[in-house]
């Protein structure tokens, strides 16, 4: 009887570490699935920036985000046609408030894509995004790696608020 006790809880700690372990390979098939390249380096690096302003936002942290768009206009120096996106990135970096930074990020968002389209993806898939609330209900876009809404406008206040209006290959 011990020997059958024993054997089972040998199966059943054997069957929940490999459930752990193929949840650990599902999240890195997630991040793979995610990744975006592009054929100029410089335009991926950008990009990247950009992720993180975005990113800054959802989160609401607005010292993140000036840095974030510190760091994006930067990259874009040596970017084709990456000058106009500067331009909208340090009113990002300069708004004195989460408010104002949200509002320039529209800006930021809508030069962004015009580059991205232009940018030739090597590899991966982009969404631009819609928010029809955003800037006192005008609406608004944005760019992401995945399908799953998480608004840079409101933050957690409508986190999910908004739609997949074009897929970027």
């Amino acid at each position: 009887m011990k020997r059958i006790s024993l054997m089972f809880l040998v199966v059943l700690f054997s069957s929940t570490a490999f459930a752990q372990h193929d949840h650990a390979k599902h999240g890195e098939q997630q991040k793979q699935e995610n990744m975006v390249m592009f054929k100029d380096k410089k335009m991926g690096n950008a990009y990247e920036h950009y992720l993180h302003l975005k990113d800054a936002l959802v989160a609401s942290n607005q010292a993140d985000a000036k840095k974030a768009a510190d760091d994006l206009q930067k990259s874009l120096v040596n970017v084709t046609d990456g000058k106009m996106v500067a331009d909208e990135a340090a009113k990002v970096a300069n708004a004195a408030s989460l408010e104002d930074q949200r509002k320039a990020f529209s800006g930021v968002s809508d030069m962004m894509a015009m580059l991205v389209k232009g940018g030739k993806l090597s590899m991966g898939m982009l969404y631009l995004e819609y928010c029809p609330m955003a800037n006192n209900n005008k609406g608004a876009y944005w760019l992401s790696n995945e399908k799953e809404i998480r608004n840079p406008y409101f933050g957690n206040g409508m986190l999910t608020c908004g739609s997949v209006k074009e897929m970027i290959h």
